[in-house]
């Protein structure tokens, strides 16, 4: 009777590392996710980099208390990054909203993914909205992707008075104009993925309400958006920094 002779080679193909089993246990559509979230952080670097190279640059640049120092249909003046902090305490508290429906999934509790999607979507509407009035505020003054409230004026006085308000120092016409150009992109950029978070956030409870993920078995689902959305609010604490703080 022969026998068969396993060379030490094969054994380890049957071992856990062979490709058969990931040692790290991760969905194939969660490391997507991760990849996707990875090379998107890249263009977001690129952003901040160019504004911070942009505004080390120049010998002078635009004073953010003074640009935003309002809150829209309340106070004019007098109240720098109030309005922006309550945007930023809006975004991050979806956030945490956004970690207990990814908790509710993992108990299979339906009702409450459904409650915890509905906070995280409302604040993300609310964010996004007060990003529009903001933008509003700003185009108002004279903001706007290549304006600054100089832009159209004639004499070096008339540019100074316009842009005071705006500058503790020298003051430049260009810095102006880079600031506006930089910060409705990079914001808007943000905003952009905002809205797409909240659509997505708006599918996924759509499929919860449908059982969806009741038949399947498991609410994954929610968690590879919950990644997303925790990028989202990730990248806006460098972008507060950068615009608001620095």
């Amino acid at each position: 009777m022969s026998t068969t002779t396993v060379s030490q080679l094969d054994k380890v193909k049957d071992g856990p590392w062979s490709g058969g089993k990931s040692p790290w246990n991760l969905e194939y559509g969660k490391i997507m996710m991760w990849f996707f979230l990875v090379s998107d952080a890249f263009t977001f670097s690129a952003f901040l980099i160019y504004y911070g190279a942009q505004k080390f640059a120049n010998a002078t640049w635009i004073d953010p208390d003074k640009v935003f120092q309002s809150i829209p249909g309340i106070a004019e003046t007098g109240q720098p990054l109030v309005f922006v902090g309550i945007m930023t305490f809006i975004l991050i508290m979806s956030s945490v909203t956004m970690v207990l429906a990814v908790d509710a999934g993992h108990r299979n509790d339906r009702n409450a993914v459904i409650k915890w999607m509905l906070w995280t979507i409302l604040g993300g509407l609310m964010f996004v909205g007060c990003q529009a009035i903001e933008w509003t505020h700003l185009h108002h003054e004279g903001f706007w992707f290549g304006r600054n409230p100089a832009t159209g004026l004639e004499g070096e006085t008339a540019i100074v008075e316009a842009l005071k308000p705006y500058f503790t120092g020298e003051i430049s016409y260009t810095a102006a104009l880079q600031f506006s150009n930089l910060f409705f992109t990079i914001t808007g950029f943000h905003g952009f993925h905002v809205s797409i978070g909240i659509l997505l956030n708006i599918i996924i409870l759509c499929m919860t309400l449908n059982n969806t993920f009741e038949r399947r078995g498991t609410y994954l689902m929610v968690e590879k958006v919950g990644l997303y959305w925790h990028f989202v609010d990730l990248v806006w604490v460098f972008v507060f920094t950068f615009f608001y703080l620095i």
